[in-house]
């Protein structure tokens, strides 16, 4: 899998299968597209190619801040899912924004990459004030000779699978929903820092986690069972998102997690947390007793619900 910012030195491609798109959160329908894009590929001898935007056209267009629920290194690593010949990544400008649905086909897709197959969504849209779609899709590839693959799609219990309907679960802190849109775990990376060390006090020393984009999405405040990976290794441990309130009126909001049975801190590496259930709210508690009574009953609850899953 090669990844390319630019197309100066790509070389010459033949033929390629090709689909574009941001695709932000690798959800079951943007598996569904990837996979077609890899078979056509193989039968028809041709390269692979993935063509993704960085940054999120929203930010560009609507001038917005998008919180992602894959940043571009997630995406690239969960691209090597399917081992694409070649991932390209367009820098989203406005120039390129500006674009109309022709110049943007012919520029990359026809010039550079020979096309002979598009696969994409059936909600596909592209170009200038995304004015094209399937059809003005269909229409170019009679033009330029590719064909053009539509991928219907994917439902979950009914509901059809969709970036906005996983950023709205997530931010409401319904996560195993979000898994299922997903397949597979929501997860965030951050650099382990260090915080007050309340938690040490507390008797749960907790691991306090800088996400390392700003742009990531962030789950609902609340109390989550988790899995770590940090340096080679996965632990299971509880997360807690949110402001302290028992302490502090207007605490910032922190991110901190308590490993189950692991005695070493991790400052300054980076640590992966993929969310498997949240348990409860950000809570005020009365007291600090009634605030470690009540973290014992969510190490009690956490334990059982990973006993469940292993």
């Amino acid at each position: 899998m090669i990844v390319l910012r630019s197309l100066d030195n790509l070389g010459e491609i033949k033929n390629s299968v090709v689909t574009i798109g941001t695709y932000d959160g690798i959800h079951l329908g943007h598996q569904q597209i990837f996979s077609e894009v890899i078979d056509r590929a193989k039968k028809r001898n041709a390269k692979s190619v993935f063509v993704t935007f960085e940054p999120h056209p929203k930010e560009v267009v609507k001038k917005t801040q998008v919180h992602l629920l894959t940043t571009l290194n997630e995406r690239i690593e969960q691209f090597r899912n399917w081992l694409p010949d070649i991932v390209f990544i367009v820098n989203f400008t406005y120039e390129f924004s500006r674009l109309s649905p022709k110049e943007f086909y012919q520029q990359f897709v026809v010039n550079k990459f020979h096309a002979s197959e598009i696969v994409e969504g059936s909600d596909h849209m592209f170009g200038r004030d995304r004015e094209a779609g399937i059809r003005e899709l269909i229409t170019m590839g009679k033009e330029f000779h590719f064909e053009v693959l539509v991928v219907p799609k994917v439902s979950v219990d009914g509901e059809e699978v969709s970036s906005s309907k996983i950023r709205t679960e997530i931010q409401d802190g319904n996560i195993e929903k979000a898994k299922s849109f997903l397949g597979r775990n929501y997860s965030l990376t951050g650099e382990v820092i260090r915080g007050d060390g309340r938690g040490k006090q507390l008797g749960f020393p907790t691991a306090n986690i800088k996400p390392l984009s700003s742009n990531k999405l962030i789950p609902a405040l609340g109390v989550y069972v988790v899995n770590v990976s940090v340096g080679g290794k996965t632990y299971n441990g509880m997360l807690n998102i949110g402001t302290r309130p028992t302490f502090y009126e207007n605490g910032e909001c922190s991110i901190e997690v308590n490993l189950f049975d692991v005695e070493k801190d991790f400052y300054g590496q980076e640590m992966t947390v993929h969310f498997l259930k949240r348990i409860r709210n950000d809570e005020k508690f009365s007291s600090v007793e009634d605030l470690v009574s009540q973290i014992h009953s969510d190490k009690r609850q956490s334990l059982q619900y990973l006993q469940t899953i292993n």
